[in-house]
């Protein structure tokens, strides 16, 4: 009972008081380490200080240190894993996209080149096609099957599935065909059925498969029968269901010269690119696809670290200024704010009297667009470099934010570290979420 109590508290003190955590908090041994490895050179080489361990510091500290981890996890949701830079989001092209569309399906977070991956010439021949059996068409308003219940089977995969139905007297042929259409629809077996009439009043039973391509044995991808059915047979020759009028087909297209098929119009080349083919080309036109930034993903992403950096200023001002006992922030702030002003004014980005960035997306846009996004907008790399090595410090040591006295300095280069004592502030590195 006492166990049970004590584990409704922990559980009730996890969900209100722990700080919420993304994938972003999650840790491989590597970072960890490196954590570790940080604390324990500081605390070799940091003077000894008398610190005021009243609530006002020790709050300040705390949310500075969440304040420094939510901005750091922002700039990682809008990056790539290996070099943190928002510039990194890449996008396939398609000259011609009534012809060829292609998606990058690349790994995600590389930081590739757009001129290591290789494009290629596409000539589409042939569009992947279902097959279809389109029945007779019969009229609308009559009906010569006997009333019953009758029953057929559609063969696909290698697995018959049996559909029922029955007749009554006062049916029509057009009743019973959207009877069958919406019996087979809600199947869902890979095959849709539709009804089509002529506009002379009469209409007919269209059953496509959703699979393209021809089968590797020959055969259909459906069949459709009532010849060992269950209930009365007769359906399927009345509505002609059995009749294929379009046999499926495959996809017939060139890439950079060299003639290739596939069973569907979309597929996948050197895991690089998902082509969906829409129409046919000569040879001598050839769509070319190929991969670049993506401007709009990219405008979005430093959209977004505008509005985190933004959100981390408010937020350390509001703090600071609760606080009221120490400017080492605003200083530090300050000074990377004059080292970047001009640069990133020039591509779009500037700062208001607050300290807070504001984005011009057309200048952005345009900036982006004159070439190599990475040489183009390095000051945004820099810029957010710095942003990630300033949240990481403090984020490693809040405490050197507050308001302290040095008592002693340590001999620097001759220390030796403490395996016992990591950091004085250890506590609040590992608070619920490393």
């Amino acid at each position: 009972m006492a166990g049970f109590a004590l584990t409704n508290i922990y559980n009730n003190f996890l969900t209100t008081y722990a700080p919420k955590s993304s994938r972003y908090d999650n840790h491989k041994r590597g970072e960890l380490k490196s954590i570790y490895e940080s604390i324990v050179k500081q605390s070799k080489e940091s003077p000894l200080f008398l610190i005021d361990y009243g609530t006002e510091t020790t709050s300040y500290a705390v949310n500075m240190k969440e304040n420094a981890r939510e901005l750091k996890n922002v700039i990682s949701s809008l990056s790539s894993e290996d070099t943190m830079s928002v510039l990194d989001k890449k996008t396939a092209y398609s000259s011609n996209e009534d012809i060829v569309t292609a998606k990058y399906i690349g790994e995600s977070n590389s930081s590739i080149d757009p001129d290591d991956v290789p494009s290629f010439e596409i000539s589409v021949k042939q569009l992947a096609s279902s097959q279809v059996n389109l029945g007779r068409f019969i009229p609308e308003g009559g009906m010569d099957l006997v009333p019953d219940t009758y029953s057929f089977d559609i063969e696909i995969n290698d697995t018959d599935y049996e559909f029922q139905f029955n007749v009554e007297a006062a049916d029509t042929n057009k009743d019973m065909q959207e009877k069958l259409a919406r019996l087979i629809n809600r199947s869902n077996i890979g095959v849709t059925a539709s009804v089509e009439s002529d506009g002379s009043g009469l209409s007919a039973l269209r059953l496509d498969s959703t699979a393209t391509g021809t089968q590797a044995d020959g055969r259909s991808i459906f069949s459709v029968s009532d010849d060992n059915t269950s209930k009365a047979s007769g359906a399927v020759e009345y509505f002609g269901l059995s009749d294929i009028t379009s046999p499926s087909s495959n996809a017939v297209f060139s890439l950079n010269g060299s003639e290739h098929s596939a069973y569907s119009n979309s597929f996948t080349i050197d895991k690089v690119y998902e082509i969906n083919l829409k129409g046919l080309n000569d040879e001598d036109s050839p769509v070319t696809v190929g991969l670049r930034p993506d401007i709009e993903s990219l405008v979005g992403n430093i959209s977004g670290l505008v509005n985190g950096y933004n959100d981390f200023m408010r937020r350390a001002a509001e703090y600071t200024e609760s606080y009221g006992r120490s400017t080492k922030f605003n200083s530090e702030m300050n000074s990377i704010r004059t080292l970047y002003q001009n640069e990133l004014d020039a591509v779009g980005l500037s700062f208001d009297e607050n300290g807070l960035l504001d984005v011009n997306k057309k200048l952005l846009a345009q900036s982006a667009g004159e070439g190599d996004p990475h040489d183009t907008l390095k000051a945004i790399t820099n810029f957010t470099n710095t942003l990630v090595d300033k949240a990481a410090q403090i984020s490693l040591n809040p405490m050197n934010y507050t308001s302290r006295v040095v008592v002693e300095y340590k001999n620097p280069g001759k220390n030796f570290p403490n395996p016992y004592i990591t950091s004085m502030y250890s506590g609040m590195m590992f608070n619920g979420y490393c």
